[in-house]
């Protein structure tokens, strides 16, 4: 008897019970070799006071079998309730989101017949770390956190895929006209990864026209890889215009662990009723499947799936007069598919999988070698509350504040500079930026930025944030305003 995969099951919340037992009824009937692990997570495990929706033996469950299948979730609302998925993310390493979207056409309605497309999304960083402030009675602000070694990770995960499975090309999706230094950062990552792969095209777009052109022409594209915000948008705008998000699985991807899910939410309006479509979470199962070496038994799953797909059997919401035969349940599409195994498609392309285990990932630990830049300290940006809208006004508070090494150069209001000569008209808030620069040839240290903070509150201005102003070898680290 060959081995069997130890795997952490969750059935999750609304349909995700129903979804769930119809996927590990497909998986048991197609001969997958598994040893299911099933814990607790989502709603019944936040109302325990677990705000990552999992308790203490459910993560151990993953870190021991490195395979988690999850049905979908839904986080409570409520301040401290952290969503699972991006905890799981963060916790496990999963740096790698993967979502093949691909139309099924005729049987699925859709208006991209030939789209065969791959997001392929940084997991970790971005906005989605969720590092957010309120500085003041008016402004909230959330950072964006963009590392070399993260993008060069995820950049070079998308190219070993996009070669692994035969396909010709990788765009980069990224926002460097307006965040210049870490969307650029990104960008320039990958247009370094890409000569290393001189056998597959790449290229470039912004992110907003990228969107635009994927929802109009999906068939330009190939495999996409971008920064996480960008990626969990245009992701679902792929999944969406292929027929349907419930048909898509997803893939997370890190070093130790991997996660398996649907990409659709939990829905409970249709909880209980058996009419959810298990698709999305099947796709899953078959990535997974793939994932821990079983292709044998995941093409034969995923070709059945296509001949049911194919024989017009379809659930309620991808059923289609004239071209559905027969609308069922989801243990009924569950027992259809089973009825299929062994056989294929014969109108849509069938598939078929390696039969070697995958490890978690292969090709992190090829990061380029780092060396460390020489630093320079030349300024900082000091962020007031301050509920006054004269640009000048301030400016003469905090003039007679700076030093000699740290010398007030600027101030800003919502990115906009408003002194000196600032654009006449700007609406302020009560936030403001102030930023002080070393006169030329002047050394700057910590202890100067200690003494302007001394004398910004002996003034009696409330500062919130602070931002050090360097360069490295020499080239500005910072905006210009």
């Amino acid at each position: 008897m060959r081995e069997t995969t130890p795997i952490t099951v969750a059935r999750g919340d609304g349909i995700g019970p129903e979804i769930t037992d119809a996927v590990l009824h497909v998986m048991e009937a197609a001969g997958a070799r598994l040893k299911v692990e099933e814990v607790p997570a989502g709603e019944q495990v936040y109302r325990r006071g677990h705000l990552g929706g999992l308790d203490a033996a459910g993560w151990g469950s993953i870190r021991r079998t490195r395979v988690f299948l999850k049905g979908p979730i839904t986080t409570p609302q409520g301040y401290g309730n952290k969503s699972l998925n991006v905890t799981a993310r963060t916790t496990l390493g999963l740096f790698a989101n993967v979502r093949p979207c691909v139309s099924h056409h005729p049987y699925v309605r859709t208006r991209h017949p030939r789209m065969d497309v791959v997001i392929i999304r940084e997991n970790e960083e971005d906005l989605y770390a969720g590092i957010e402030h309120r500085q003041t009675d008016d402004v909230i602000q959330s950072v964006k956190l963009i590392s070399r070694p993260g993008s060069e990770r995820i950049v070079r995960y998308a190219f070993d895929y996009a070669r692994a499975n035969h396909r010709r090309k990788v765009t980069a999706f990224v926002k460097d006209n307006v965040m210049k230094m870490t969307d650029g950062l990104f960008l320039k990552i990958f247009n370094e990864i890409a000569a290393e792969y001189p056998e597959i095209k790449a290229d470039h777009l912004i992110v907003d026209i990228g969107a635009a052109r994927l929802a109009d022409q999906p068939e330009r594209f190939d495999v996409i890889v971008t920064l996480n915000l960008y990626g969990d948008i245009v992701s679902d705008i792929a999944a969406q215009i292929t027929g349907s998000v419930g048909l898509a699985g997803s893939a997370n991807i890190g070093d130790a662990c991997a996660m398996f899910e649907a990409i659709h939410g939990s829905a409970p309006m249709i909880a209980g009723q058996g009419i959810a479509n298990p698709s999305g979470l099947l796709m899953a199962a078959v990535m997974m499947l793939v994932h821990i070496g079983q292709g044998d038994v995941a093409a034969r799953i995923h070709n059945a799936w296509l001949k049911t797909v194919e024989d017009g059997v379809h659930t309620v919401d991808i059923f289609n007069r004239g071209v559905s035969r027969q609308r069922v349940g989801t243990h009924a599409f569950a027992d259809a598919v089973v009825e299929r195994l062994g056989q294929m498609p014969v109108t849509l392309p069938t598939v078929g999988y390696a039969v070697t285990a995958r490890p978690a990932y292969e090709s992190g630990v090829r990061l380029s070698p780092r060396r460390k830049a020489v630093k320079e300290l030349v300024g900082v940006d000091v962020f007031l509350h301050w509920p006054g809208g004269n640009p000048d006004e301030l400016a003469g508070l905090v003039l007679p504040v700076a030093t000699p090494a740290l010398r007030l150069s600027s101030i800003s209001n919502r990115s906009q500079k408003v002194w000196p000569e600032g654009n006449i008209g700007v609406f302020c808030t009560d936030h403001w930026r102030c930023r002080f620069l070393a006169p030329e040839g002047v050394a700057v240290g910590h202890p100067d930025i200690v003494e302007l903070l001394s004398g910004l509150a002996r003034a009696g201005l409330d500062f919130t944030q602070t931002e050090n102003l360097c360069n490295f070898d020499g080239k500005s680290g910072f905006s210009a305003t």
